[in-house]
């Protein structure tokens, strides 16, 4: 003989009650983790767009501060091309990575030189930091065989941005570009070039 239980509608009731407030208790407990974890992601964004706004690192400046063309035709059938470039970081609070530097020089809108790669380095706020490269010439037949030549130096590379010992941007790719004009003699043996500081135009995107 077994013994039946029966459930009184009350009780069902306040069973189904309970579980409701508990399911209620849940939904409220999701929402308010929900909440607060939104409300940090948002402060940190905040926080950074704040920072950027103030600090808006400004693009670093580059000049041509020396160029010369080593004629080695009588020597070797050669020709290379030696550039020193300044390179300043204008920011007083934010430095500077340079991940990937490369440079060549164009002439009459043709690539002359390979692009010559220089090691990554950081340059810290209001630091100024000199360059120098050499790049060996494809085609020696490609300048005029005497007189004045305009030739265009590019850099190309990444850099991010760095403020204090923690926070580092992403990396932005960056362009420079400066044009300046040299002197050629097919009959020269030392450097021939321009001396003159010349300012270079800089784009980070």
């Amino acid at each position: 003989m077994s013994l039946i239980h029966e459930k009184s509608p009350k009780h069902c009731a306040e069973k189904q009650a309970i579980l409701k407030l508990e399911k209620l208790k849940k939904k409220k407990k999701k929402k308010k983790v929900l909440f607060y974890v939104s409300t940090l992601i948002l402060s940190i964004l905040s926080l950074i767009l704040l920072v950027w706004f103030i600090l808006h690192p400004r693009n670093p400046n580059f000049s041509l501060k020396q160029a010369n063309i080593i004629n080695n035709l009588h020597l070797n059938s050669s020709i290379n091309i030696t550039l020193t470039l300044l390179s300043t970081n204008p920011n007083n609070k934010v430095g500077i990575y340079y991940h990937r530097f490369l440079v060549h020089a164009s002439y009459n809108g043709r690539v002359i030189t390979p692009h010559t790669s220089m090691p990554p380095f950081y340059q810290d706020h209001e630091e100024t930091k000199l360059l120098s490269a050499s790049l060996p010439v494809f085609d020696p037949s490609l300048p005029p065989a005497t007189g004045e030549v305009a030739i265009d130096f590019k850099v190309t590379g990444r850099l991010s941005w760095r403020l204090g010992n923690y926070w580092v941007s992403r990396r932005y790719r960056f362009n420079v570009d400066c044009a300046t004009v040299m002197a050629f003699g097919a009959n020269a043996s030392t450097p021939l070039g321009s001396h003159q500081a010349t300012h270079c135009s800089t784009s980070i995107n």
